[in-house]
């Protein structure tokens, strides 16, 4: 099996899935459960001769980090960040030690633009800033990537989050991302639809769920379902239910990244549809 995929640019490939994976606690990575099992079996359908190709490499835009403006991971051995405190040292040890891609970086910065704030022309734009130290992978990424492809052999680059950006600006930038399906690109957005810690309930089951978690979800999923993805730019609509949901919504947006990468055409299929500590739902999306 060829083990290294790093090219001088992206090839031209079949069209590859999109996913949105709701990543919840960084347990999830170590702890056999539901939710680790259903990434894991979602990464055994990318292969030769399988559901869908071997990626030339994985995009991933993660809820943890954010900037101000766009940046790409840009360094050849990113880091394995641990982003978060009071949890075992076994969590902390862990390592994700796939490659990194400057080359391909720099190809996707390219390609894709960014807004500049403050012009009137719309169509203003600048290449992503590339990171070359200062981040690297962090549990948004590796906590879903490493059960889904253990082997760490696929290069990956991270996308930063611009916080100050509207979300109609997030879905186009996930529109701008689709292009990348046609060069051998996993886009992967890791959040949640539902995420508020300040509710957890460490002794609920996986089953229960606030109603206003269980309302906010499905109103997701409705506008996915209805195929009326830039419905999702519209989730503040919901008042009160929207604020409970996500009192601060970095991890509803890489929702918008996804949905915005996927296409009238795209199907759609869910690996998990349920919740964790009553008010974090964990549903995961693949469209393709």
């Amino acid at each position: 099996m060829n083990t290294s995929v790093q090219t001088d640019s992206l090839q031209a490939s079949s069209k590859m899935p999109v996913m949105f994976v709701g990543h919840g606690s960084p347990m999830n990575a170590i702890e056999d459960n539901e939710f680790r099992q259903a990434w894991q079996r979602v990464g055994c359908y990318f292969g030769e001769g399988l559901r869908w190709p071997r990626p030339q490499l994985i995009l991933c835009v993660s809820a943890h980090w954010l900037t101000n403006g766009w940046a790409l991971t840009a360094m050849e051995r990113p880091p394995t960040i641990h982003d978060f405190g009071g949890f075992p040292p076994e969590l902390h040890a862990q390592q994700y030690p796939a490659p990194g891609a400057p080359g391909l970086a720099a190809q996707i910065s390219r390609l894709i633009q960014q807004p500049i704030k403050g012009q009137a022309d719309a169509s203003s734009s600048q290449d992503l800033y590339l990171d070359k130290g200062e981040w690297g992978f962090d549990h948004g990424s590796w906590s879903v990537l490493k059960p889904m492809f253990p082997k760490a052999d696929i290069p990956v680059v991270q996308m930063s989050i611009d916080y100050t950006a509207s979300a109609a600006t997030h879905f186009q930038l996930g529109s701008q991302l689709s292009q990348l399906r046609e060069l051998g690109v996993l886009i992967l957005g890791s959040g949640n639809t539902v995420h508020n810690l300040g509710a957890m309930s460490r002794t609920a089951s996986n089953k229960e769920a606030y109603d206003w978690n269980k309302s906010f979800d499905n109103w997701v999923a409705a506008s996915i379902n209805d195929g009326d993805l830039e419905r999702l730019i519209k989730f503040q609509s919901l008042g009160e239910t929207a604020k409970l949901a996500h009192p601060s919504y970095e991890h509803y947006l890489p929702i918008l990244y996804a949905a915005g990468a996927a296409r009238g055409d795209d199907r759609v299929e869910y690996f998990s549809e349920i919740y964790q500590a009553k008010s974090i739902a964990m549903r995961s999306v693949i469209w393709y």
